[in-house]
């Protein structure tokens, strides 16, 4: 891939937000297993899901919190995926939404931004037991 003004833009600029989120010393944040939250992804590299507008937001899923401090999380995307084995359709919220389960990532809590909804237990012990599938 060539490297444009284009890319150099959206790196630099994740790069900045970046730096901001991680010296940031706002008030914790309050998650929980099961919840959707806006979170900061950034500007990735590849086929890794990225976050979208300024500030590089994508929806997530958290899956499993570890402490106030790191969790892993899911990525959600509207794009229609059936019959794939690596995608979720959430039943729930009104619109379309698939939690990429190949796209599982360790982050900061500084990475959420707000909360969204809660889903419920079935659809989160569902994608527990898919996910343990991947490593059996």
């Amino acid at each position: 891939m060539k490297i444009t003004e284009e890319i150099i833009r959206i790196f630099g600029s994740w790069t900045k937000l970046k730096i901001r989120l991680h010296v940031s010393e706002d008030k914790p944040v309050y998650f929980r297993e099961k919840e959707i939250w806006w979170a900061n992804l950034g500007a990735n590299i590849g086929y890794e899901q990225d976050g979208k507008n300024d500030n590089f937001e994508r929806p997530v899923l958290i899956l499993k919190k570890f402490n106030k401090d790191v969790l892993w999380t899911l990525p959600l995307t509207r794009t229609k995926k059936t019959n794939n084995k690596y995608y979720f359709q959430l039943k729930q919220g009104g619109e379309d939404s698939f939690v990429i389960l190949s796209q599982i990532r360790l982050i900061s809590s500084k990475r959420l931004s707000r909360k969204m909804r809660m889903i419920e237990k079935e659809e989160f012990d569902e994608i527990k037991k898919r996910m343990i599938g991947f490593f059996t």
